[in-house]
């Protein structure tokens, strides 16, 4: 089994930054796919950011492509969402997955919720404006 822990989250004003973190534990490889989504209140889960093919691509939505990265830190098992002109539009609660096996599919195979295997407990972001 894996577990996914989030940790990062929190209040800033729009402009601020914040970075996520998720630390996996358990039986999961550091190059299997990792990604992050978010969810505001009435809406669905919507695709963030992905991290795949052994850690050789990634893939962001359009709505944060140029203001978050994802990385990972391969010692210590742990993906990050570096989130950086955040906008009130931005605010939801983030969740870290992980898939439980490697592979070479297509970048947007990567952006769906159904990708991944594990997931994490979520961590609220709220920007105020």
């Amino acid at each position: 089994q894996v577990q996914l822990v989030e940790s990062g989250g929190g209040l800033v004003q729009a402009g601020g930054s914040l970075r996520l973190s998720c630390a996996a534990s358990g039986r999961t490889s550091s190059g299997y796919p990792k990604g992050w989504f978010r969810q505001a209140p009435g809406k669905e889960r919507e695709f963030v950011a992905a991290m795949f093919w052994g850690g050789r691509s990634t893939a962001y939505a359009d709505s944060v492509k140029g203001r978050f990265t994802i990385s990972v830190d391969n010692a210590k098992n742990t993906v990050y969402l570096q989130m950086n002109s955040l906008k009130p539009e931005d605010t939801a609660v983030y969740y870290c997955a992980a898939r439980r096996s490697g592979g070479y599919d297509a970048s947007s195979f990567y952006s769906r919720t159904t990708t991944y295997d594990y997931w994490g407990q979520g961590t609220q972001v709220t920007v105020s404006s």
